[in-house]
């Protein structure tokens, strides 16, 4: 009875380790919810929903993804707003079809971002 019991819980253990994370992904869209129609399994190493959303003028565009944590995590500290009021923001998450609202998430933390700033600005006025 031993012997057949060690092979099945060696084979439940294998089975439960590797969930794989599910994300949203589109190659380039103009809405969230055009983005939202597909989603992925991700292999490993790719263990990070990555949301994109560029904004230029009144064109934006939305770009979802798996990736690693860690280029997810590179590219989200190098996002931007220049003086033109044009945005490539970044976001990464790691749960389950955690990246749904990604754009929504990408304005708000640029809001969050900018109210120090104001804080700061008028601070300094007075």
């Amino acid at each position: 009875m031993k012997i057949i019991l060690v092979p099945l819980l060696v084979l439940c253990l294998d089975v439960t380790s590797v969930v794989a994370l599910d994300c949203y992904v589109c190659p380039s869209t103009s809405t969230n919810e055009d983005c939202n129609k597909n989603t992925q399994s991700c292999q490993a190493p790719l263990d990070t929903c990555m949301t994109t959303v560029v904004t230029s003028g009144n064109i934006k565009a939305i770009v979802k993804a798996c990736m690693s944590k860690t280029t997810c995590s590179a590219a989200a500290s190098g996002s931007s707003v220049d003086s033109s009021g044009n945005r490539n923001q970044v976001t990464c998450c790691q749960t389950n079809l955690c990246n749904a609202n990604g754009s929504t998430t990408a304005r708000l933390s640029s809001l969050l971002l900018a109210l120090p700033l104001s804080s700061l600005f008028l601070l300094s006025k007075t």
